[in-house]
Parts: structure tokens; sequence; C-alpha cells
């Protein structure tokens, strides 16, 4: 039972850091440029990619659709570890890729984020990794 109760802490925060990040990027303006003439040009300017998006809208969309990455591995995790424990131990292949998702984060939130997320993040990479040890 602790195993999955540290499997489905570690999700449990992805679960939280996500849903915190898509808060803040609908209901805040936490994600927003302090520099608000650089805000107004990310609403005018289009990426190379396509004229049919500004930088803004492009940003919200990364910024959503990354917060329900993170749900979404923090609810299947969790609900894995919590009911089909079975199932998530002994399949290597899952195993493997919950360590490795949340080690790309970790890797992200090192490199190219800042200090909370990183403490999340590693938290939970300890939960995850301590859970399978006593698994």
């Amino acid at each position: 039972m602790l195993t999955q109760i540290l499997i489905a802490s570690s999700a449990g925060i992805f679960l939280i850091l996500g849903t915190l990040h898509l808060i803040y990027t609908f209901a805040s303006r936490k994600f927003s440029p302090r520099d608000d003439e650089l805000a107004a040009k990310m609403q005018l300017i289009s990426p190379i990619i396509s004229r049919q998006t500004t930088m803004w809208r492009a940003w919200i969309g990364f910024n959503a659709s990354h917060s329900a990455g993170a749900m979404m591995f923090g609810l299947v995790y969790a609900y894995l570890a919590m009911f089909h424990f079975d199932w998530l131990s002994q399949s290597s292949f899952l195993s493997i890729l919950g360590g490795l998702f949340i080690l790309s984060f970790l890797v992200l939130a090192k490199l190219y984020w800042f200090r909370i997320p990183l403490i999340g993040i590693g938290i939970s990479m300890f939960l995850y990794l301590t859970g399978f040890v006593f698994a």
C-alpha cells in the first residue's frame, strides 16, 4: 500500500502543478510578459510557420496543452497506482514511461523554468522512484 501511495502522490503533484498552470494561463496574468509592449507585439505578430495565429495565441495554446499533458499524466498514473497497481508495477513499459515522462519535465524545469516547478517535479521523481524501489 505504501508503494501505491508514493506513486499516486508523485502523480498527484503533476495533477496539482498542471491544474495551477491551467488556472494561471486563463485566470491570471502570471504568464504575461512584464513588458506590455512585448505583449502587444505578441498579439499582432505571427510565427513563421503560419499567419493563421499570433505568437500570443500560440503562447496561450502551448501553456494550455502543457497543462493538459501534466494533468493527464497525473490522473492516469494516480488512477493506475490506486486501482490497478499490479498492472502498473508489472508493466516495464508503463513504469519506465512514467519515469521518463517525469525525468523529461525535470530536465525542462532545470533548463528553462524556475525553482517552484523544479522542486515539485524533483519531489515527484523522488516519490515515483521510491515507490518502485519498494515495489
